[in-house]
């Protein structure tokens, strides 16, 4: 889980003072995604496997 002091997008590693995050809460752990890789999440969930956990698992839609 990332420190409220930590805000950065989980996938670019860019924090909230380079682009607007989105909250994501997953698994009881809350993330942040920018809104150039929600696509990501939505469609190959698979390339977030190593940053969010199961990752892998998630289905893409």
């Amino acid at each position: 889980m990332q420190e409220e002091s930590q805000k950065v997008c989980v996938f670019c590693q860019r924090n909230e003072h380079e682009v607007p995050l989105v909250g994501l809460d997953f698994k009881g752990s809350s993330y942040w995604i920018c809104p150039q890789h929600i696509p990501v999440l939505i469609h190959n969930p698979a390339q977030l496997e190593g940053l969010l956990p199961g990752a892998e698992n998630l289905e893409a839609g």
